[in-house]
């Protein structure tokens, strides 16, 4: 009975190893139309992004600071300046490791 169960796992296993390199042969030839107009829509947004994120971020923390600066002594507003600017930064990060990440993940695949 051991015999039986280890030749059909055996064969099963070989059919799947089978299945899998035709599989990925016969279609390793080229990206339909779809797939490529997607790519690129995708890397145009993404190269959109970054170039919008640094002068936003800048003028986020231009915003923080002055808020800081032209406070007067009012707590509530140095306390929304740090958030402000805390915030822009975070988020800036935030865009730029999401782009190396994508960038990594492209050179993994490709």
């Amino acid at each position: 009975m051991n015999k039986k169960i280890f030749y059909l796992f055996l064969i099963t296993l070989l059919f799947l190893i089978f299945l899998f390199t035709l599989s990925f042969s016969s279609f390793a030839l080229g990206d339909p139309k779809i797939v490529t107009k997607i790519n690129d829509a995708f890397e145009s947004i993404e190269q959109w992004i970054l170039k919008i994120s640094t002068p936003a971020a800048a003028v986020a923390v231009g915003t923080g600071v002055f808020m800081k600066k032209f406070s007067f002594g009012d707590e509530e507003r140095i306390r929304t300046g740090k958030k402000l600017i805390k915030s822009a930064l975070f988020s800036y990060a935030f865009i730029l490791a999401i782009d190396l990440i994508l960038s990594a993940i492209k050179s993994l695949i490709g």
